[in-house]
């Protein structure tokens, strides 16, 4: 029988379970506060300059596949995808710069020039990393994880010290190269997935396959494509969105959720998909007795970093950049400290820009370019327009060194976002950017459940449920709910 479902927020979670369950002829509707679909994958113009506001690595694109297989389609039916070559550019200071190349064999070459022996050792580490790849996708990311048993079975066990899950990225590294360029090529990853070297689980060098052997890829037009596309197809499967909706409660009775309140609007359900950000699903919706995760048991769990953002349109080209650039000229293991251990704005760090005006026209004014530049820094801490101009100043005077190229004298459109924005847009806990750190005490099974233990028609899906963080991740997540759904109301 359909049910009547409601989703909160429209996050690749909420997108892709809208899909999902529409498709399986639920009527759905998804109800967003902001106005337009994505999440912290929103897009945001001015002046002709158009920007992503939050993801822009396309990557794992097997998986993206596979999600639109599921519907028969393809994502080629709703945009022109293509591989970055190279890669993305590494700075490692203003005169030692590194690009990661597209083809596996110039990858090779690269690295026998970083150190001794460095093509046979990276085919080492991208075999292992292949194989933890094709072990997790088969065995592990598809699954729910309900108990220790879940996550501790035969497979796991026979095959754990292989998937190397208790040791950590730093150490694993480490036993295949020496050189530090080398490792940060392989665990620059880590901070997208809100963790560091030594507090993330050696199985994450999977990450190295995603990047060397699947590569990166471009949606042309933006990450946004991917947004319109998943809604598009959400839509045509029956799903319906409404914008500027934010829910203030879940209304419950006798453990069961009977619909969302919305201003003066109530909204009645009979399954309720919460793709809002879990803490502020589970603290600021629910009545404490329905919450199956006290306020407790966020404040002891690692939040993933947040990110100071500015989004420049640069009345300029800059022939220096790439479309992915990583600049890790700097101490990353102080920047990791200042995240994690001793949390502060970070007077050195490591930052990314992404310039896709290199690859697409289409978000920039000819002779013009796009830029976008996060420097990832610790949740909670203070976030005031004094701080954020001086630390304007500071990274963008660093970074012009490094690069250069006089930034600051070209900026013809900008616009920051930090902590309490990520806080105001998506009701993000501590104003986190990311949700959970993938540390070994926070994957699978150890992770927030994606069924509500107090409340018998409420799911959860997105980056904090398993698997966790990223586009393709998150879409994984939503199958998850999908089939948990379909099991649970097949009777």
């Amino acid at each position: 029988m359909p049910k009547k479902i409601i989703i909160i927020g429209s996050g690749f979670g909420g997108l892709s379970a809208a899909a999902f369950l529409a498709a399986d002829g639920h009527d759905v509707i998804v109800l967003e506060k902001n106005q337009q679909a994505g999440g912290r994958a929103m897009t945001w113009e001015k002046n002709g300059f158009r920007f992503d506001m939050g993801p822009s690595w396309y990557t794992m694109p097997d998986v993206v596949e596979k999600f639109f297989n599921e519907f028969g389609e393809k994502p080629s039916d709703y945009y022109n995808l293509i591989r970055l070559s190279p890669s993305y550019r590494v700075f490692f200071g203003s005169d030692d710069i590194v690009d990661l190349p597209s083809s596996l064999e110039e990858i090779y070459a690269l690295f026998d020039k970083l150190e001794e022996n460095g093509a046979e050792k990276l085919k080492k580490f991208l075999n292992q990393a292949k194989y933890q790849y094709e072990v997790a996708l088969d065995s592990f990311l598809y699954k729910e994880y309900r108990s220790l048993f879940d996550m501790f079975n035969w497979r796991m066990i026979k095959e754990g010290s292989k998937l190397h899950i208790f040791d950590n990225m730093e150490r694993f590294a480490g036993r295949f190269f020496k050189t530090e360029k080398a490792k940060k090529l392989l665990q620059y990853t880590l901070v997208f997935l809100g963790g560091a070297p030594k507090k993330t689980p050696a199985l994450y060098a999977l990450m190295a396959y995603i990047d060397y052997e699947l590569g990166i890829w471009y949606p042309q037009g933006g990450i946004v494509k991917m947004v319109e596309a998943i809604k598009n197809l959400a839509e045509k499967k029956g799903a319906k969105f409404i914008f500027e909706a934010e829910v203030s409660n879940i209304v419950v009775e006798n453990g069961q959720a009977k619909g969302v309140q919305v201003g003066d609007k109530f909204y009645a359900a009979d399954i309720i998909v919460a793709n809002a950000d879990y803490p502020h699903v589970e603290l600021k919706l629910l009545p404490e007795k329905y919450r199956s995760y006290s306020k407790k048991y966020w404040q002891k769990k690692t939040i993933a970093p947040s990110a100071f953002l500015l989004y420049l349109g640069i009345n300029t080209k800059i022939p220096q950049l790439d479309h992915h650039n990583l600049l890790l000229h700097n101490d990353w293991v102080n920047h990791f400290d200042k995240i994690f251990d001793n949390p502060g704005w970070p007077d050195k760090p490591s930052s990314y820009l992404n310039c896709t005006s290199k690859t697409d026209p289409s978000v920039a004014p000819e002779g013009k370019e796009t830029l976008f530049l996060l420097v990832p820094i610790a949740a909670n801490l203070p976030d005031t327009p004094e701080i954020r101009a001086e630390y304007t100043d500071k990274i963008l005077s660093d970074i012009e060194k490094v690069i250069k190229f006089p930034i600051r004298k070209h900026i013809e459109v900008s616009r920051s976002v930090s902590l309490n924005d990520y806080a105001s847009l998506y009701n993000a806990y501590q104003g986190t950017a990311l949700g959970l750190s993938h540390t070994l005490w926070q994957t699978a099974f150890f992770r927030p459940k994606q069924r509500s233990s107090k409340i018998s028609n409420l799911f959860f899906t997105g980056q904090y449920t398993h698997p966790g963080i990223g586009m393709p991740i998150t879409l994984i997540s939503s199958q998850i709910v999908r089939d948990i759904i379909r099991q649970k109301y097949a009777k």
